[in-house]
């Protein structure tokens, strides 16, 4: 992890030598404020998602700044939802694992509600099925930046491959999917915005 971690670092530093200046950093909001908006943030999952439906955001982490910093988009992460679990299936550094959706939510400074283009309601249930068969690999660090690997993930690959069974046979997709391009393959059922 310390290698990766030291790539990172010098990753981040280079893209800022080279100038590439999306809002970097982002923090979150005091406590009162945070709280109020994540409560508003899980109402609205809970009006209007559903099984398999994709959570995009923009996070607090390094490895947030460094996406953001990357692809020069405010956007950084995606999970699969499990709306009956109140959980997230998600690809980390640590690997894939199983959040809280509350915890999810609140470690956000901006969520998008996205709904698959491949989307039915029983092809939800399957994806969150697929997903969570992904539940412990490890994380695809050659696949965010090109050589992908089928047995990790990233965090917008695994979003997509769990309706792999869907996509048809002239889909293409590029070598790496980056979380700001997650609407090419969804529509847009909710848009936070940046946390005050």
């Amino acid at each position: 992890m310390r290698v990766s971690l030291s790539i990172i670092s010098l990753t981040g530093f280079v893209l800022l030598s080279l100038g590439c200046n999306p809002t970097l950093t982002v923090r979150p909001p005091p406590d009162d404020i945070r709280n109020y908006q994540t409560k508003q943030w899980l109402s609205v999952i809970e009006e209007k998602a559903s099984q398999g439906d994709w959570l995009v955001t923009r996070g607090y982490t390094d490895s947030d700044n460094l996406v953001a910093a990357a692809t020069n988009i405010p956007i950084s992460h995606a999970a699969v939802l499990d709306k009956k679990r109140s959980v997230v299936i998600e690809a980390v550094g640590s690997g894939v694992r199983v959040s809280s959706l509350k915890s999810f939510i609140h470690n956000a400074h901006r969520l998008l509600l996205m709904r698959p283009k491949w989307w039915t309601p029983e092809r939800g249930v399957q994806a969150v099925k697929r997903a969570r068969t992904t539940v412990g690999k490890k994380y695809d660090f050659l696949g965010a930046i090109g050589g992908n690997d089928p047995d990790r993930f990233y965090c917008t690959e695994l979003a997509v491959w769990t309706y792999q069974p869907h996509h048809s046979d002239n889909e293409q997709f590029p070598y790496v999917l980056e979380p700001g391009q997650m609407y090419l393959w969804a529509d847009i059922l909710f848009d936070s915005q940046p946390r005050n």
